[in-house]
This record gives structure tokens, sequence and C-alpha cells, in this order.
């Protein structure tokens, strides 16, 4: 029923590519309503009894095989969608090229890395952020976001990109990434982002590493859906079903889960 294999200390190019060819993203329709629309990917990590974090950070709950398949879907995607929170709290940097993947991207037509998108309605990034002035980096706000942020940001050489008014809109930010010909998109968390692509029924795949640990205390869930005044649903409910699982010798299991109607691999 399964797909089976092992993942741990994958480091080999070979290796790599194996797991590339596992997650490569399904084939775009080639006409029809959904020829322009991304797939959307989230890659998330969770504890046994649920916490999305560990000491604050997701990080603290990974392995190597987690570092080895988070690369591979890195490696994958067109552009790496995060909120900024997560990014900052977690301390990213640009995405870089990796060698190991370079042929495959190559191969589809790819730029050599992935681009990156923060989500941001407060505009709550610091100036000095390292990826901001980055040309490959883009942050997707909405109109009403301070202004003294805004200027900030762009004072920094930031690319502001407005989805929406009040709202960063979910589809305003997918319609973003179709015009940008970012196909491939990967999100990243965190989990009120990956809410808000849930409650707009806009996930295709999930990837989800269950971490060999209990955590307990009051860490959140890969998703939060709701809050105070958004007006969105409390709870959603969609289904998905298994594409595969891997595992490792250090208790990491690593499933992918697809939206019914979407094809596994390529």
């Amino acid at each position: 029923m399964f797909h089976l294999q092992k993942a741990t200390q994958v480091t080999s190019d070979d290796e790599l590519g194996q797991l590339a060819e596992l997650y490569r993203y399904p084939p775009r329709p080639s006409s029809g309503p959904g020829a322009a629309a991304p797939f959307v990917r989230a890659n998330m990590v969770a504890s046994i009894d649920g916490a999305v974090t560990y000491d604050g950070k997701s990080g603290g709950l990974g392995g190597p095989g987690d570092r080895a398949v988070f690369r591979v879907l890195r490696g994958l995607a067109d552009v790496i969608l995060v909120g900024a929170g997560t990014a900052t709290t977690e301390g990213y940097g640009r995405p870089q090229a990796d060698e190991a993947l370079a042929a495959h991207r190559e191969s589809l037509g790819q730029a050599p890395a992935p681009a990156l998108a923060l989500v941001s309605r407060s505009l709550s990034i610091p100036p000095d952020f390292e990826p901001v002035a980055d040309p490959g980096t883009v942050v997707l706000t909405c109109t009403s976001a301070p202004a003294d942020r805004r200027r900030a940001l762009l004072d920094a050489g930031a690319t502001l990109v407005d989805c929406g008014d009040d709202t960063v809109s979910t589809m305003a930010i997918l319609d973003h990434c179709a015009d940008r010909g970012w196909s491939r998109v990967l999100c990243e968390g965190g989990p009120s982002l990956l809410g808000s692509l849930v409650t707009a029924d806009a996930l295709d795949e999930l990837c989800l590493t269950t971490s060999p640990h209990l955590v307990g205390g009051d860490a959140g869930r890969i998703v939060a859906t709701g809050g105070s005044g958004s007006g969105e649903p409390s709870a959603v409910l969609h289904a998905l079903r298994p594409a595969s699982i891997l595992t490792d010798d250090d208790g990491f299991v690593f499933t992918r889960w697809l939206r019914h109607g979407r094809a596994s691999t390529m």
C-alpha cells in the first residue's frame, strides 16, 4: 500500500537523486483551468504528540534524514514560500544552488536556486534581515501594512508586492507565483500561513516529518486556522491520501499526503 524506503544519512548525489525522483513534482496539465495554477507543496515537521516546535524553533525537532528531505524539497522548488516571522525566527538565509540537483533543475528549465517569498501582513521584518535585499527575494504584503515599515524595507532594497488590501490574500499570492512562472511552490510554514492555504483549499501536497520525540508543553500544531477577527472558520476538514512513507534508523518518519485527484509523481 505504501512506498517504504530508508532515508538515513542521505549524503551522496545518487541517494539525493533517488529522493528527488520520489518527491518529483507532478506534471502540469497542458491545457484547461489548471494549466496556469502552481502546484503547492508544504513541508513541515512535528513531534509524535503534534508539537510544531521545540524550544521555540522547528529545527530542534529535526535530524539528518529530515535535513536530507528538506534539502531535496528545496532543490525541486521554484519558490520557497514562508511566513516572515518563521523565516526570521529560524534564521533563514538566501536559498543557494545545490550542485547535487543542478542537472535536475536545468532539465526542467529552472533557475539554479529557488526564489524566496516572505509573507507578512505587518512588515515587522528587520530591514537588515539578510535575504531582504537579495534580488531573488520578494516580500508579499498588503496595502494597509504600516507605511514606515514599508519605507524602511524599500530603503533596504526589498521588493514588495501587495497581495490584498487589509490582509494578504492567499489566492493573490498564488496568482503572483503563476505570473512569475513559479509553478512549483514549496511552503515551509509557519502554521498560520499553512492554515491560510488549507482554508483556501489551495494545498496540493503535505510532506510531514514526524520526529521521534514527545515534547509536551503548549507548542502549536502545523496548521493554525481562524483567529480573533479573522472571519475564518476555526476548523476545516480536507481529505488527503497517503502517497509514500519513508523512515530512517533514527526513528523519523517521512510521509507525503496528496489531495485527491493529484498524481503522485511526474
